[in-house]
């Protein structure tokens, strides 16, 4: 799943791409908005929070999108050929010059007034201008026996970190994913080392935590087969969560012992 980060930068590319522009036309895939049209309609700007993108228009209307698992903006001149399949295009806005096409994104429409629909659950955003990072360590504390992995993942306690930066956070820390939140000796440089992390990264797509670029060691745990780059244990992978909403965890075991 697409993080804060990754989020970000789409929402910048967009913002440069459509931001000030007025549309030619506008071509809704998924039936809720199949009789839409925005042409003439001018793109005030697209934002991001947390996971959330929001192209706001000058109709006073809000496009929210979200990129779920395997959602894609695609932008390019006008006329170009898609890299992706038509069949998974869920929206085109199509200015006189560039085509922004989502694909595989999750889409709503809604008074741009209302946009509290979407986000106003969300906890401080880590790539906000807002962030705060108290307000992050205190939403952290309201549950001290849940699990640090699990309470990272909430985007009501903070806005923007996935699966993948649960596993590497806990990781620089040496924590389990499955220990307490109480366990976790310094909470707010956790907090701050997540924002630090999040914002290094948000002008690339090849995220890199380790500070490496090479395949293979961009990254300590998630996603690795083989041994910990820091001491050699083989690194360790489970379904972690909540009933029913399970997600996958890498950790060292020697870097980070399992909880009592």
């Amino acid at each position: 799943m697409p993080e804060g980060d990754t989020v970000w930068l789409a929402a910048r590319r967009l913002d440069r791409a459509l931001g000030g522009h007025v549309l030619q036309s506008s071509d809704f895939r998924v039936p809720s908005l199949a009789t839409v049209d925005f042409a003439g309609v001018r793109v005030v700007e697209t934002v991001a929070r947390g996971k959330h993108l929001l192209t706001r228009l000058d109709n006073a209307l809000t496009l929210h999108s979200h990129l779920v698992m395997e959602g894609h903006w695609a932008i390019h001149p006008v006329g170009t050929r898609w890299r992706r399949p038509a069949f998974q295009a869920r929206v085109v806005l199509r200015t006189a010059t560039t085509e922004a096409v989502g694909f595989d994104v999750r889409l709503d429409l809604a008074p741009t007034d209302q946009e509290d629909t979407w986000v106003g659950h969300l906890g401080p955003d880590l790539l906000g201008d807002g962030w705060d990072a108290d307000e992050a360590v205190r939403r952290l504390q309201t549950g001290p026996d849940r699990p640090i992995g699990e309470a990272l993942l909430d985007q009501a306690n903070l806005a923007g970190i996935g699966n993948e930066y649960k596993a590497e956070l806990c990781f620089l820390f040496g924590v389990h994913p499955a220990a307490p939140v109480a366990a976790v000796p310094d909470l707010r440089r956790l907090v701050d080392r997540a924002h630090q992390l999040l914002v290094a990264n948000r002008e690339r797509y090849d995220r890199t935590t380790t500070g490496e670029r090479r395949a293979g060691r961009r990254l300590w745990v998630y996603g690795r087969r083989g041994p910990c780059l820091r001491c050699g244990t083989p690194i360790q992978r489970a379904e972690l969560g909540p009933p029913g909403r399970e997600r996958p965890s890498y950790w060292c075991p020697s870097c980070q012992p399992a909880p009592a």
